[in-house]
């Protein structure tokens, strides 16, 4: 009976872990060390959708697939888990969390109550394997996600119990709050408190979080988009200083402003 793909592509990874006859590198791995990998395939898939580019976001997503079976691979190693314990938990929560469609037929049903009661769903499980132990309402585990995302699933859940401000103009003003607070941090001729400056630093960074959420905007997307127009505008910057034959190193900083300028200029000429 032939193997399937993913059949075969399990082997692979099985074989690259081999102890005497793998990959060196890939046997030099742990689920610590492959963690920046996983983020930044992560990102690459992100890059592919964002271009729509089918054929990159096939090879990207099984660059993230990949990853995924390097460390179900070390857990089986190890006797905790492999990618057969994987689907079958990952089946039943999936079937466990949409009873609309698993259990009671419910096709009326609208995609921001399926969100309600997945939440609700999952806070149920949640008490029951961790019963009294953990009494808080918002659980350390919401620190586990990226920074940003953490700052917005904290901001989300406070607001589920009435803990928040009323709308992104009252978050507006407490960002205000926080940037005069930094700011005290910076004034010239002062010795500069690192660890205080970093505090104000990270309360400015979680207040702008809060308002692209009570604005309905994700902060990381908004950071990716101000990150790609920077590098947009660096790379016209840098194409017109080559068509007049002049180079970036060659330049001070009054300098560059003007060809940044009208990179800027040519870029909004062009929307």
């Amino acid at each position: 009976m032939n193997k399937s793909n993913f059949e075969k592509l399990k082997d692979v990874i099985a074989d690259l872990r081999h102890p005497t006859e793998g990959c060196p590198w890939d046997l030099k791995q742990t689920h610590e060390s492959l963690l920046k990998y996983l983020l930044e395939e992560s990102y690459e898939f992100v890059e592919a959708v964002e271009e729509k580019d089918p054929k990159k976001m096939e090879e990207e997503i099984g660059d993230v697939l990949m990853q995924v079976l390097l460390h179900a691979q070390m857990g089986s190693e190890k006797g905790l888990f492999d990618i057969e314990s994987v689907s079958a938990r990952l089946s039943e929560k999936l079937i466990r969390r949409h009873p609309h469609v698993f259990e009671k037929k419910d096709t009326s049903i609208s995609a921001d109550q399926v969100l309600i009661n997945w939440e609700k769903i999952k806070a149920e499980e949640k008490l029951r394997e961790e019963g009294e132990k953990n009494h808080h309402r918002i659980k350390s585990s919401v620190l586990n996600a990226p920074p940003l995302m953490s700052a917005v699933k904290i901001g989300k859940k406070t607001n589920d119990i009435k803990f928040d401000w009323d709308d992104y103009t009252q978050v507006a003003y407490k960002v205000e709050e926080e940037w005069q607070e930094l700011k005290e941090e910076l004034t010239p001729h002062r010795e500069l408190n690192r660890a205080a400056v970093f505090e104000e630093l990270g309360d400015l960074l979680f207040s702008v979080a809060q308002l692209a959420r009570h604005l309905d905007m994700d902060p990381h997307d908004a950071l990716r988009n101000a990150n790609k127009k920077f590098l947009r505008r660096f790379h016209a910057m840098e194409d017109l200083m080559e068509a007049k034959g002049v180079k970036l190193e060659n330049m001070n900083q009054e300098q560059m402003d003007v060809y940044w300028n009208q990179a800027k200029v040519n870029e909004k000429a062009k929307k």
